[in-house]
């Protein structure tokens, strides 16, 4: 079995980053991702606050730049599922497709995926007109109506990316105003393809073959005990309700808060020596491309400080 100085397990921003520091630092340096490089940065159509773009940049480009980059450096990339970690001891022990990698340091940059309702109709029409990415579904809308649910940026944002295609984009929000940033916020209200239903959920999604509509109930006239449901017909339902952490495979020794993310210390150490997490996978107060980038940077040098001591 081949030993690695460190294995990072994710390949966005954060992980892609912490294998550009890694291989830098002359660590022979493995990134393990299931997919595409670049995480949910490469479902993103439009990267407007990441710095040394002033024009913005596609999501997709930049995740390309970063694997890019980071082939260039030296860090090689192999794309797998993982089947099983062993992270306890000097050298770590990681399945990718039933094939074991070992490693003197491991990063943890799973990052997360978007948080599912829970309601009717959503495992059940998913590909079928639920969707948790504009970017990648947006183009099969086109003058068709969609329906956006959340009220945080990427809920805005996204319904904003909506309207290149779509005929009428409702954002549904269980709240009486918007979450997302300013800048955002704006256009939004500004965007005539655009209009908003306050303090409402979805209840359920409708259809037959795909998305026909969803089930809405109003909270501010439950809370009155007047109890109200309506039906909104629609064609598409795009969900942004927050994230959820990827930590399948993650042994229970490893601390976590108590919605899962991992836990770590300033230099992003986490309860098993040896091992560091990075981006959005760990507990942190903003889950951002450029916190996602610095993260990764720390990461692998604390990683590389961790192998020279005990070397």
């Amino acid at each position: 079995m081949e030993i690695y100085d460190l294995i990072i397990i994710g390949g966005g921003p954060a992980g892609m980053t912490a294998g550009i520091y890694g291989a830098r630092s002359a660590l022979k340096t493995l990134v393990v991702e299931r997919g595409m490089p670049g995480g949910q940065a490469a479902t993103t159509f439009d990267i407007a606050n990441y710095p040394g773009f002033p024009e913005g940049i596609s999501g997709p480009d930049l995740a390309m730049k970063m694997y890019d980059q980071m082939q260039n450096m030296g860090a090689e990339y192999l794309t797998g599922e993982i089947t099983s970690m062993g992270l306890e001891g000097d050298l770590k022990k990681i399945e990718v497709d039933e094939k074991t990698y070992l490693g003197k340091a491991v990063i943890l940059a799973t990052g997360s995926e978007p948080r599912k309702l829970n309601v009717p109709g959503e495992s059940q029409y998913r590909g079928k007109g639920v969707s948790y990415c504009a970017t990648c579904d947006g183009a099969f809308y086109k003058e068709k109506e969609v329906v956006v649910v959340g009220g945080g940026d990427a809920a805005v944002e996204e319904g904003l990316y909506l309207t290149r295609f779509a005929r009428q984009v409702t954002i549904v929000h269980r709240r009486d105003k918007l979450r997302a940033n300013a800048v955002a916020q704006k256009k939004a209200f500004a965007n005539p393809k655009i209009r908003f239903i306050w303090n409402t959920v979805v209840e359920e999604i409708i259809g037959d073959e795909t998305v026909r509509g969803v089930s809405l109930k109003n909270l501010e006239r439950e809370s009155k005990g007047e109890p109200y449901q309506a039906t909104l017909k629609t064609d598409g339902v795009f969900v942004y309700v927050g994230q959820d952490p990827n930590i399948e495979f993650f042994p229970d020794s490893l601390k976590r808060n108590l919605q899962g993310y991992v836990e770590t210390d300033v230099n992003l150490r986490t309860s098993i020596p040896g091992v560091f997490a990075a981006g959005d996978v760990r507990d942190t107060v903003l889950r951002q491309l450029v916190t996602a980038t610095a993260d990764g940077a720390i990461a692998a040098v604390s990683a590389l400080r961790y192998i020279e001591a005990k070397e």
